[in-house]
């Protein structure tokens, strides 16, 4: 793949998952008290998808990496890694909340209700989307394959979702800030990490434009030097 091409994959991935996400997110908070099936079934749907699109992200980020620096495919790969595992993990996590709202016979809360999500969703999902983000933010800064505040920022969300690594300890409750399934830990996570990638993709679109050429570490190509005629 070209790194042309990987751009544009890059950029259309990012900005799919981080819009599916966007729309996902509020979902959770339409409702007081356990939603209908019809809303949590909904929300995880548009969740799965997305998950779809952060796998084809984190496949193009590495093959672009791969064609830029090819000394540094091993932070490319780990960030591959952390990302399909981060995925996984959240997909499993759907399934069980999806599996327990169609078998109720009532109305259920699966952030409450599903105990087997908790830690998924939380601790789980913190260390390895910040394992993810960190990775992701190195091969950045080291390849000005992108603007400096793409990877700057990364490396500050990535701290951000390790200091919620500890909320396994705070309790079960969704409307806690700091919880094993708190807002804070998982619904603010996800929406800052969806906004993210919608700067990622928007970056990464810019980049891949025809012509583009940028200033000295915008993470654009320089403009080649003149020839002079003998």
């Amino acid at each position: 793949m070209q790194k042309t091409a990987a751009r544009r994959m890059t950029a259309f991935s990012a900005l799919a998952t981080a819009l599916a996400l966007i729309v996902e997110v509020p979902l959770y908070f339409v409702y007081s008290g356990p939603p209908p099936d019809s809303n949590v079934l909904a929300r995880l749907l548009i969740g799965i998808l997305a998950l779809g699109c952060l796998l084809v992200l984190v496949t193009s980020l590495r093959e672009l990496v791969r064609t830029a620096r090819p000394d540094l495919e091993w932070a490319g790969t780990l960030a591959f890694t952390a990302g399909v595992a981060y995925t996984v993990v959240t997909l499993v996590s759907s399934g069980l909340e999806a599996g327990a709202v169609i078998q109720a016979d009532r109305p259920i809360d699966p952030t409450i209700a599903v105990s087997g999500t908790y830690i998924l969703y939380g601790t789980v999902s913190r260390m390895l989307l910040a394992m993810f983000l960190a990775a992701t933010g190195y091969t950045l800064s080291r390849t000005g394959l992108l603007p400096r505040w793409v990877h700057r920022t990364a490396y500050a969300l990535a701290a951000v979702n390790l200091a919620f690594m500890p909320s396994l300890f705070f309790g079960n409750t969704p409307a806690h800030f700091y919880a094993a399934n708190g807002w804070g830990t998982t619904a603010l996570m996800g929406a800052l990490f969806s906004y993210w990638l919608l700067a990622l993709g928007v970056a990464a679109h810019r980049a891949a434009r025809p012509g583009r050429r940028g200033r000295p570490g915008d993470g654009a190509a320089p403009a080649p030097a003149p020839v002079s005629a003998r």
